[in-house]
């Protein structure tokens, strides 16, 4: 079975497990360009999240990983809760993609957020970003927020504590390598949150973002519908999931060419967390 069918095959199975930890709340989210508006300062992303991002020179050196020791991430407060939204001030919104990097459908997505100078969150799993470094460092040349979702995007709930720090581990690794920092936010694949998912992202440095807004994108429901979904909910401070993996991302990628200028000709401004002053 492709790689792609299984991803669609897992969300059918385990599509209800997206509303664990559903009642979370955002705290301390730092925008770019924009003032904490409450809580503590969200961890930095990366090289993304400062001024204006132009060309190569953007993006950090990534690291060769040969004989150079990893710089331990900063230990964060431990959440019960994923963050769910972002500051509303300012009419904000936030865009993010899941389960890439994918060569038949981030290059588009890319190129429409290119082409209206928007910045978005991309959630990645370590295996499709062993296959499609380039687009990484893309992504970190053009100023977009790069996370991390897991290895093999596997239902975290059911596994032991050595086996989800691995799949964090290695994900944070080749991400580090190939984008020049490590990733700063962390997405539990179906939304599936525990005690352990928490404690050990924390412990690498990264704050857990959910979303808002669900495009359901995955389920191929008619580009029009994904359309509608986004547009019936924008709002100040949501935050928006759609995919540009993980199976046919066809109608995604029509999707975001449609409301993304709909959201900007409505007053939204479409952003991405702040770099952390260092």
């Amino acid at each position: 079975m492709q790689k792609d069918q299984l991803f669609t095959r897992r969300r059918l199975l385990l599509a209800g497990a997206a509303a664990v930890g559903a009642a979370g709340t955002a705290t301390g989210v730092v925008l770019a360009g924009g003032e904490d508006t409450g809580g503590r300062a969200a961890p930095a992303p990366g090289p993304q999240a400062r001024q204006a991002p132009k060309a190569s020179a953007f993006r950090l050196q990534p690291l060769t990983g040969d004989g150079h020791p990893r710089a331990a991430p900063p230990a964060l407060k431990v959440r019960t809760e994923p963050i769910l939204k972002i500051p509303a001030d300012g009419r904000h919104m936030m865009l993010t993609f899941d389960d890439g990097p994918h060569p038949d459908y981030t290059p588009h997505i890319l190129d429409t957020l290119a082409k209206y100078d928007v910045r978005a969150m991309f959630f990645v799993c370590g295996e499709q970003v062993e296959w499609n470094r380039d687009l990484l460092a893309r992504m970190a040349d053009e100023g977009h927020v790069v996370g991390n979702h897991t290895w093999t995007h596997p239902l975290l709930i059911r596994m032991s504590r050595k086996k989800i720090h691995s799949e964090m581990k290695r994900t944070s690794d080749i991400i580090e390598d190939t984008y020049g920092e490590r990733p700063q936010w962390f997405r539990a694949p179906y939304g599936a949150w525990n005690r352990n998912v928490f404690e050990l992202g924390a412990e690498m440095g990264m704050e857990p973002m959910a979303w808002t807004v669900d495009t359901t994108d995955w389920t191929t429901p008619g580009t029009r519908t994904i359309v509608k979904r986004v547009e019936k909910g924008a709002a100040p401070g949501v935050v928006v999931l759609s995919h540009d993996a993980g199976g046919d991302r066809t109608q995604s990628v029509r999707a975001i060419r449609e409301y993304l200028p709909y959201l900007i000709d409505h007053g939204y401004h479409l952003t991405v967390p702040r770099h952390r002053p260092v």
